[in-house]
This record gives C-alpha cells, structure tokens and sequence, in this order.
C-alpha cells in the first residue's frame, strides 16, 4: 500500500517564488495546496493542476476560512507550511505613515504568524511538520528606502527564531529562507506601493528618490540575480532532511553580507551598506 502524499502550503503562488516552488514541489511527489490572493491567479493555478486557497494574509476571516479549508483537504494532517507571500514597501522612514507601516506589517508580519499558529496544532498532533519562513538578507542587514520591508523581515526572523525554540521536543522544525535578489515580480509590486502610499513631491528627500525610482522602474536585473528555482532547492532541502537547517541563504550578496556582519564592526559595516542602492 503506497503512503499517502504529503502535504505542503505554499502561500503566494500567483507568480515568482511561490508559482515556481509549488511546481518544484509537486515534481518532487508532495501534493501542493496553492494560494493566491486574485481569483484570475486562482483559476490558473487550478488549471495547472493544484488545489487552491484564496487567501488574503491582513483579514483575519479569509486566514480562518483557508485554516479550515485546509483542514478539509488535508483531513486534518498537513504536513509542511511554506510561508512565502509578502511585498516590499519602499520609501524612506520619515516618509511612511502609520498606516503604510501597519499594512506592511499586517501581510508580512500579522498574517503570516496568524496563519502559522492555527496551522500548527495539526502538526504538533501528528508528532511531525515543517514550517518554512521566506525572509530576506534585509531580515539580518538594513538598507535605505526599505525601512517597513526591512521592519517587518527582521521581526519576521526574532519571531521565528523564538517559535523553533519553542518547538522542541514536538517533531516540528522551522527553518528560514533568506534570499537576496531573485527574479520576480517584487520590483514592480514595489513600484505601485510607493506611488500610492509616498508623497514624492512633498518628501524633503525628492531628489534622492530618482534613482530608486529609475531602479523599480528598470527591466535590468540586479546583480548576482538568480532565478526562483534557488529557492526551490533550499525549500526542497528544509521539507525533506531528517535535519533541515535553521538557515538558508541563497545568492551571494546574502553570504558576503552574513559574512561581512561578522567580521566587521558595526560603523564600517553601515558605510558599506550605504553605498548600496
């Protein structure tokens, strides 16, 4: 009798990393429960062959209308959570407002650990699970116009790391993505947020913004740029090894600035990350 299939949710799956690492995971013989925020992404999503969850991560109703969807599918042993959607909300800390902040916060932050904690019961019931953050290289190190991303990924790990801690003992492992640039759709994500949310005329810093706008508006891709499918082999690595790392870092600038951090002090590190746009 063969063993049922695993199951995985991916969050965030309508394009980019979350849309190639359900593929990716599916080939690698789990069943993949797929969500996105848009009913056209969710409609080819379940064309594609994937079970599917409409999911907004800021309204509490639609993360218990998934939890319990979940639940359905899964009659009640799901076994991984991949928690990847998010964006980046560009534009100076002086330049946020409250609001803007509590938004970045509320998908990024808020949503992904409500949805995380009402999902956990089912693993720590079946004595096994894996819990899967996509954070950022700005989850360890700052840069400037990123504030409520950087904000949001460094609470993101504190809190993650506190909840392994925490795990111990109930076959449950988290482990912690962290990324620099990957090919996507972040940047032009990126671009609409800070035309609706940042008053560029009105910023004592309009003039520095130039060149981060030109940035979020260019079709060139940043350098040492690698595809999603680098982050599908750090996923691959922490749903399938008897002992997932607690760390994942994938591309070179998340390595050179890890290994920067430690080796330097903190003001020349801020220089060096100054000169980064």
């Amino acid at each position: 009798m063969t063993k049922p299939q695993k199951s995985v949710l991916i969050t965030g799956c309508s394009s980019g990393i979350g849309y190639h690492c359900a593929h990716a995971v599916r080939r690698a013989g789990f069943r993949v429960i797929a969500t996105a925020r848009k009913s056209e992404d969710i409609a080819r999503l379940e064309e594609e062959g994937f079970a599917t969850l409409r999911l907004e991560l800021n309204e509490s109703a639609s993360i218990d209308e998934a939890v319990a969807r979940v639940k359905e599918l899964t009659k009640g042993r799901l076994y991984a959570l991949f928690n990847n959607a998010a964006y980046g909300q560009p534009g100076a800390v002086e330049d946020l407002s409250r609001e803007v902040l509590r938004e970045q916060f509320e998908t990024n932050l808020f949503g992904t650990h409500e949805l995380t904690v009402k999902l956990l019961p089912m693993m720590i019931e079946a004595g096994e699970g894996r819990i899967v953050q996509n954070s950022s290289v700005l989850g360890f190190v700052a840069l400037r116009y990123r504030g409520a991303y950087n904000a949001s990924k460094f609470a993101l790990e504190g809190l993650s790391d506190t909840l392994r801690m925490e795990l111990e003992g109930t076959g449950v492992h988290l482990s912690i993505i962290e990324p620099g640039p990957i090919r996507s759709a972040f940047r032009q994500n990126a671009l609409k947020r800070f035309e609706e949310n940042v008053d560029l005329a009105g910023s004592r810093l309009a003039r520095n913004y130039e060149k981060k706008l030109a940035q979020l508006q260019s079709s060139e891709e940043a350098p040492f740029t690698l595809g999603p499918e680098a982050v599908a082999k750090a996923l691959l690595h922490a749903l399938k090894s008897p002992s997932p790392k607690i760390r994942y870092r994938v591309t070179l600038p998340t390595h050179l600035f890890f290994w920067l951090k430690k080796a330097l002090s903190d003001a020349v590190m801020e220089r060096i990350l100054k000169k980064v746009e």
